[in-house]
């Protein structure tokens, strides 16, 4: 009989070992993740996965991270070590990575230096006293003779996008080509703008009076003014034609705020826009959830710079979340925008217009005369914002009905969107517009990855009634609770001391 329990014990242990090393190499390529985050930010997406799919060859990851680091830096190094984890999980054993600790070896340190990995200072509390520590928090992606570098990880919004993208940069062959186009003789910058799309793509500057190269995928047009020349006209046609997808900022209202001075532009552009759809209102939109303008004001004996709303800068926050191109999108900003009539678009069979962004609720146009004080004493039309929301960028698509070539169109009613001196140098536009060159190069994989770690969580409006019955609720509701806890415990004591009372008679 011992020996059978001896026999059984030795048994039962040998299958549950086996069960243990058995699901220990599994679950090294197979595992399951409940991440009950809203946006699954603790889970590789599936344009991450599918990114990790196409590679072919094994990539190296040298993460250079200093150990026992403070607060949310330590976080960070385990954050990404999960996250890295699941790129090996997926990558069909294609992906190693390894962390090393640069501050507990010179040679380790030079080499994170050579890398382009440079120590950073943060402030440490060691033994009751506040430090300066060097630190590296950093990583070099290897691929074949490809290189990509993270300098620097501070935080872990954003994270997964970042290194997908330097994954799909070093995997990829050939870069697709952006141009941003040229239309006349004016000295428009568009640097920000630039930069972002060559972490993408390769950038092209060029001249539509020349004929668009044959390798250029997508062109950039930023507010015309004036009617197009005949070369501009025809090798912009012929782009189309071929397939060729355009991303168009426009308006149709030249603004100049300094001058106090707007007028409608009359070009032929807006010739072109109506072959795809787009019918550009000659207005201007403004919407009460806007952005502000410094406006001097006389405080006493002393001028100042005050802040004001400004309708004329509307923030977008109404996306049409049907469309992935902006779905999970969370805000945009836009100065002198005009309003798409899609009502006023003619029925056709070879033409499909499908709005992306509008204005909110509370939103009006200006025409005719056109008032740009910002000031609501100088201007009452800034409190007169009680129109339903208005259209401001949409896409289209239309056959070419001699070569049967399908190609897109996005617009986008704010003229400055591109420019450095206007939506160019607003980080809240840079995803909607890597979002737009992504879709018109026919490459979906980094657009719901983007706005995926979006932190940006505005208040909703609330009607001022709802205001004021949440004021009283909160003024109310407290009181009444304290009343009803204390009757409570009357009721409750006085219950409590006739049972003492009677149990002593």
């Amino acid at each position: 009989m011992k020996m059978d329990i001896k026999k059984s014990v030795v048994i039962s242990a040998s299958i549950i070992m086996v069960a243990l090393v058995l699901v220990n190499i599994i679950s090294r390529n197979w595992f399951i993740r409940f991440d009950l985050t809203e946006n699954k930010m603790y889970s590789l997406s599936e344009s991450s996965r599918s990114v990790v799919n196409k590679i072919d060859d094994l990539l190296t990851m040298k993460v250079y991270f200093s150990n026992n680091l403070p607060g949310k830096y330590g976080n960070n190094r385990r954050y990404l070590q999960d996250i890295l984890e699941e790129y090996v999980a997926y990558s069909n054993s294609n992906i190693r990575f390894e962390f090393y600790q640069p501050e507990s070896d010179e040679e380790l340190g030079k080499e994170a230096q050579k890398s382009g990995i440079q120590p950073v200072q943060v402030q440490v509390i060691e033994k009751d006293r506040l430090e300066v520590k060097k630190v590296y928090m950093g990583m070099v992606i290897l691929y074949e003779d490809q290189r990509e570098i993270i300098p620097l990880i501070q935080t872990t919004t954003g994270l997964e996008y970042e290194i997908t993208t330097k994954i799909k940069k070093v995997v990829e062959k050939d870069k697709k080509i952006v141009a941003i186009a040229k239309t006349d003789s004016r000295d428009l910058s568009t640097q920000n703008v630039e930069t972002l799309l060559r972490q993408r793509y390769q950038v092209r500057n060029i001249n539509l009076a020349n004929k668009v190269p044959d390798d250029v995928d997508v062109i950039l047009v930023s507010g015309v003014e004036d009617s197009l020349s005949e070369d501009v006209r025809k090798n912009l046609k012929q782009f189309v034609s071929r397939g060729g997808n355009v991303f168009i900022s426009q308006n149709r209202v030249k603004v100049e705020l300094q001058k106090q001075q707007a007028d409608v532009i009359n070009s032929d552009i807006f010739d072109l826009l109506k072959k795809y759809g787009f019918y550009l209102a000659d207005n201007l939109v403004l919407d009460r959830t806007c952005g502000h303008v410094s406006v001097q004001q006389n405080m006493g004996f002393i001028r100042m710079n005050v802040p004001m709303e400004y309708p004329f800068i509307p923030i977008i926050r109404s996306f049409n979340q049907d469309e992935p191109l902006v779905n999970g999108l969370e805000q945009c900003q836009l100065i002198f925008a005009s309003e798409i009539q899609l009502d006023s678009i003619p029925d056709s069979s070879n033409v499909t217009i499908i709005p992306l962004m509008t204005t909110s609720d509370h939103s009006s146009t200006m025409s005719g005369y056109f008032n740009l004080n910002p000031d609501p004493k100088m201007n009452p039309s800034l409190t007169r914002l009680n129109q339903p929301r208005k259209t401001v960028a949409a896409r289209s698509e239309i056959m070419d009905e001699e070569t049967g070539l399908i190609s897109q169109m996005i617009l986008v009613s704010d003229s400055r969107f591109l420019l450095d001196s206007g939506g160019g140098a607003m980080a809240e536009n840079h995803i909607f517009l890597m979002n737009a060159v992504d879709f018109l190069m026919g490459d979906r994989e980094l657009i719901a990855l983007r706005s995926r770690e979006i932190t940006n969580r505005p208040l909703k409006e609330i009607t001022d009634s709802a205001k004021k019955r949440w004021k009283w609720a909160n003024i109310i509701l407290p009181s009444l609770l304290i009343i009803s806890f204390g009757i409570f415990r009357m009721k409750r004591q006085s219950k409590r001391s006739k049972m003492l009372e009677e149990m002593y008679d």
